[in-house]
């Protein structure tokens, strides 16, 4: 029997990047794969797939800062299945640049998705997996919610927060067979930063400086799911951020350059308008 078989989950982002990929192998292992994405459509062609595939899905559109949305899902979703095993808050964007650049409001665009999104969904599962005794939150963060990012700190800053929420969120579930992990990954190749805005800089020249090798969702996917299999607190990849990890841990100041560098390279590409 395969691992995943029978069992009810929610991916939220499931229309693109690696919430797509999870939904797909989530589906390919038996589960019923509930897609839910602020793009209806990217979702309604994911769940269709996996049903001309032969597996079981439901798309479903959501933007995951409306609070009432995402408690409409959890609750409909457990109401129609029975039960609730998996929630992967997976939805998140990304708006950078140098911070005197940027207004309140692109601040809240990003905390509103990328935290507020994870801690509704993480709430409204936790409520139903408490009542049912069982049940894993995956919430995906980023390698850059375990060290800085300078250039593009709403980013950095939700995933810290989704970082300490899901930790914490771990040890209260224990007594109550409730599991949390948080997924930690570096470059992946999604098109979170063709789609993200980085402020007085064309995207562009942003596109081009990012490093050439980047994972496969496909491998990302193998990783996160084989983790949650193990029940991982932090599920940090590929293995250059497990190690930047564990320097800035040990010895934060070997990466001061890295860091500065970071800022740098976005002031070299900004342009005054």
């Amino acid at each position: 029997m395969k691992p995943f078989q029978d069992r009810i989950a929610i991916v939220t982002g499931g229309g693109a990047g690696i919430g797509k990929s999870l939904c797909r192998e989530l589906a390919n292992q038996g589960s019923t794969v509930i897609v839910a994405d602020i793009n209806a459509v990217n979702a309604g062609k994911v769940a269709e797939e996996i049903l001309q595939n032969g597996g079981k899905s439901r798309a479903v559109g959501v933007d995951v800062s409306d609070e009432q949305a995402v408690k409409q899902l959890i609750e409909g979703t457990a109401a129609k299945y029975g039960r609730l095993d998996y929630m992967f808050n997976n939805a998140g964007i990304a708006i950078g640049g140098d911070v005197r650049d940027l207004t309140l409001e692109q601040w809240h665009q990003v905390i509103d998705i990328n935290f507020y999104g994870v801690l509704y969904g993480s709430v409204y599962a936790y409520q139903i997996m408490a009542g049912q005794g069982f049940g894993h939150i995956i919430n995906t963060a980023s390698g850059t919610g375990l060290m800085p990012q300078p250039g593009n700190i709403p980013y950095c800053a939700s995933k810290h927060a989704v970082v300490g929420l899901s930790l914490s969120l771990r040890y209260e579930g224990m007594d109550l067979g409730i599991k949390v992990s948080v997924v930690c990954p570096g470059h992946v190749q999604t098109d979170i930063y063709k789609n993200m805005k980085v402020v007085k800089v064309p995207n562009d020249k942003v596109v081009a400086s990012l490093p050439v090798k980047a994972m496969n969702t496909a491998e990302a996917t193998a990783i996160i799911l084989d983790s949650v299999l193990k029940n991982k607190d932090i599920i940090i990849f590929p293995t250059n951020v497990k190690w930047a990890w564990r320097i800035n841990r040990l010895f934060p100041r070997l990466l001061d350059k890295v860091w500065l560098e970071k800022i740098r390279n976005i002031r070299r590409l900004r342009q005054e308008t």
